[in-house]
């Protein structure tokens, strides 16, 4: 796909999000087919946007979220710095048409992993991760239905980048390990106390980052020092309504809370 249908799709995708809009698919004659198509889009929204990546999210990290919508495996996506958010925040639900809270382990890194052919190994991407971090993603996709966009499209799309907050960080230690076994109660304020473990997320948190950090590289981007992975729930989706709240403690890593309005 050469430039100029990918970067009028970004504009297409880019704009509605920042009018707060949907659309149901992206015009004949920009609309990507494949992986590498929906790539190259996504590759044009910061500069669309103006806006630099903070991080990097996993989507579609369980069989469940894959075959809800549709595709063949995990999405990655950028995560923009002016919609990530400190614990306690309040989030917008306006404009959000999914309207769910997912509770995420967030990886900062110290040190960039750059491109290259040969895969990075588990022990060389914990090398490169500073701090540990609890999270909650609160998603939406510019597609009206967005299970029936399918991944060339939602690739495009960010994976549904939107809204992402980063709690405190704790150093990394051998518990990092045993993240599979890591239980994350959540709590919302209207009585309900959803929980998971972290085998939620493509068997292993640790599993995800790596599959997120190749996935990077082997498609020829950077994942930045100072950037962030989160990866994927591991509570099922929250649906959340204006005026609840949602909290999620995940045990030694910390605890974490939005507002939603």
């Amino acid at each position: 796909m050469d430039t100029s249908p990918a970067l009028a799709a970004a504009r297409w995708l880019a704009g509605h999000w920042q009018a707060g809009q949907h659309l149901d698919e992206l015009p004949a004659d920009c609309r990507p087919a494949t992986r590498d198509e929906g790539r190259a889009v996504q590759a044009h929204w910061a500069a669309v946007t103006g806006d630099r990546i903070a991080g990097w999210k996993i989507a579609a990290t369980s069989v469940a979220g894959q075959r809800h919508i549709a595709v063949s495996g995990p999405l990655a996506g950028p995560v923009f710095a002016r919609r990530v958010r400190a614990d306690g925040a309040a989030i917008p639900l306006k404009n959000n048409r999914m309207r769910v809270a997912e509770c995420e382990f967030v990886f900062r890194f110290g040190r960039a992993l750059a491109p290259r052919a040969q895969p990075y190994t588990r022990a060389e991407v914990l090398a490169a991760v500073d701090t540990l971090h609890p999270g909650i993603e609160v998603p939406d996709s510019r597609f009206r239905q967005f299970e029936l966009a399918g991944e060339a499209q939602l690739i495009a799309d960010g994976a549904c980048t939107n809204d992402m907050l980063v709690g405190t960080g704790v150093p990394l230690d051998d518990r990092v390990h045993q993240l599979p076994a890591q239980r994350v109660q959540a709590q919302v304020s209207d009585g309900r106390q959803p929980d998971g473990l972290g085998i939620n997320v493509l068997g292993d948190p640790v599993e995800a980052l790596v599959w997120l950090a190749n996935e990077l590289a082997s498609t020829g981007r950077t994942l930045e020092a100072g950037q962030f992975v989160t990866t994927g729930a591991c509570v099922p989706p929250i649906a959340i309504l204006p005026g609840q709240r949602v909290t999620a403690d995940f045990g030694w890593i910390g605890r974490i809370g939005a507002r939603f309005v």
